[in-house]
């Protein structure tokens, strides 16, 4: 890859990104922009996958609002990002919780990591 870019993709990353993994359920603050406001809005659910690298990394989140399942998708070292607590840890065997997207209750959970 060229120099420019390598360059350019390296001022854009975080200092210390956020640790957790697929499976875990964080709780995500991100800027929202109304008007000429800013606040911060909360997103709570657990991570179904992290893909890419470097600075285009992402991860998904799904929650369940209302019985309905809801998707979001934030590149990891997006300055609208501005934190992602983890409030638990999910055992999982899979880079992918696709499957999640199927199942309602009880089965949608994850087993917390001991």
């Amino acid at each position: 890859m060229n120099e420019i870019i390598k360059n350019i993709e390296a001022a854009q990353m975080k200092a210390e990104p956020p640790v957790f993994a697929v499976g875990d359920t964080v709780r995500v603050h991100a800027k929202i922009k109304e008007g000429t406001r800013e606040r911060i809005q909360v997103f709570e659910g657990v991570v179904l996958k992290k893909q890419g690298g470097s600075s285009r990394e992402t991860f998904t989140v799904r929650k369940t609002s209302n019985g309905v399942g809801v998707e979001k998708t934030w590149p990891l070292h997006s300055p609208n990002v501005e934190k992602v607590e983890v409030i638990r840890r999910g055992k999982v065997a899979r880079a992918k919780l696709n499957y999640l997207r199927g199942r309602i209750g009880k089965a949608a959970k994850v087993k917390e990591l001991r």
